[in-house]
């Protein structure tokens, strides 16, 4: 798909949809910065471990390359691979590499995700785990993307921030459910 296609696109899936705490920290024609925070009723551990080895069960399937044919993993290694393998196996994708692990507390990974990965930019995503105010677990995450490309990198930066306000919303929404019981079966 084209970039204008995908953006278009993407802009008529978010109608309507809401998430959490986000922000664009700050947009230049060179690159963003985005934040968005969730609070899941769950302890660091239990958040860590759906983040690393569940990622499959909780990104949005319309946000991969090969949709609910593919399979998503995280390897929470300094060097793994955030990686797709699509529906017959040859089909592949590194949508990012790990490069720090603090395990319960911190993810980093490098690199640019979807149409900014063919575009030749870079970025640092970081998931942030800490306890919340109230009990339960605040998940930040934390996105920095930029480099060249004759395109104004701010007029992306909305969109990028609604995206990863979906995605962390998927981990909260993957978490709750797995809390609550009588939701799991639910699929809401």
């Amino acid at each position: 798909m084209s970039r204008l296609g995908w953006v278009g696109a993407l802009g008529l899936a978010l109608l309507g949809t809401g998430h959490a705490a986000a922000a664009v920290k700050d947009a230049a024609p060179n690159g963003f910065t985005i934040e968005n925070e969730q609070v899941v009723p769950v302890d660091q551990a239990t958040a860590w471990k759906a983040l690393v080895e569940d990622v499959d069960r909780w990104w949005p399937k319309d946000h991969t390359w090969w949709g609910a044919e593919s399979t998503l993993s995280i390897d929470a290694r300094a060097g793994g691979c955030f990686c797709e393998i699509g529906r017959n196996g040859q089909q592949q994708a590194q949508h990012m590499t790990v490069s720090f692990v603090d395990p319960g507390k911190t993810l980093r990974l490098l690199g640019g995700l979807g149409p900014l990965q063919g575009m030749g930019l870079g970025g640092a995503m970081e998931f942030r785990l800490s306890p919340a105010k109230d009990g339960g677990t605040r998940i930040a995450l934390h996105y920095r993307a930029g480099g060249y490309t004759p395109d104004d990198l701010s007029k992306f930066a909305a969109l990028v921030d609604k995206v990863q306000g979906l995605q962390l919303g998927g981990l909260a929404d993957y978490l709750r459910r797995a809390r609550d019981p009588a939701k799991a079966g639910s699929g809401k």
